[in-house]
């Protein structure tokens, strides 16, 4: 039996699990700071907080943390890692991931995703439902790619990014760090550190 430990008992916590137990997992539990008011997230429990999974992580054949808030899920990545926890990443077996790809640890890959040869996705990524990464893209460390969200070949991703549901990214383009892509936006020009662009083409929310 493989015991699979989740930080975070959310929707997307959820979707991890519902991705895990088809990809093998056989018995998977939820860590939460909600514990012990919060028992039950969906089908699978709950049995303590974080404080709990720090100190049983040795428990179970693998963890993950299951935080849409990039930062955060990095930080608490990084905790579970420096204690010794046995990091895993959740790839849905509804997945298409190239043999070619380099997929970090604690990175998670939805049913319908796409990553492409010779990509490289950093620790605590998060490649959503139908999502597509290309060729050639590289991911830094705490980047989510939202459901329906498309990168072309070559596109570069700074830490702790978020490209929104739905956007688009032409090939080549680089995104820098702590950058939000809007909903539906078409990023077609390179985005600096800690911006926010949306809109076809994408452009920062503070340009008129």
């Amino acid at each position: 039996m493989k015991r699979l430990a989740i930080l975070g008992a959310s929707g997307h916590g959820k979707v991890v699990a519902d991705a895990a137990e088809s990809a093998g997992w056989s018995d998977i539990v939820f860590f939460d700071d909600k514990w012990p008011e919060l028992t039950l997230n969906g089908r699978w429990p709950v049995i303590g907080d974080s404080a709990s999974l720090l100190s049983e992580h040795s428990a179970f054949d693998g963890v993950v943390v299951a935080i849409g808030l990039n930062c955060i899920r990095l930080n608490k990545l990084g905790l579970l890692l420096s204690c010794g926890a046995r990091l895993v990443s959740v790839v849905h077996p509804g997945a298409t991931v190239s043999s070619y790809a380099v997929v970090g640890l604690g990175t998670v890959i939805m049913a319908g995703a796409v990553v492409n040869v010779d990509s490289r996705l950093g620790m605590g990524c998060i490649v959503n439902t139908c999502a597509s990464v290309d060729h050639d893209c590289f991911l830094a460390d705490g980047v989510h790619i939202c459901p329906g969200a498309h990168l072309a070949g070559g596109v570069t991703v700074g830490q702790c990014s978020w490209v929104g549901i739905g956007a688009s990214v032409r090939q080549y383009i680089r995104i820098g760090a702590g950058v939000v892509v809007g909903a539906g936006a078409a990023v077609v020009n390179e985005v600096s550190d800690q911006c926010t662009v949306a809109g076809i083409p994408a452009r920062a929310l503070n340009q008129s």
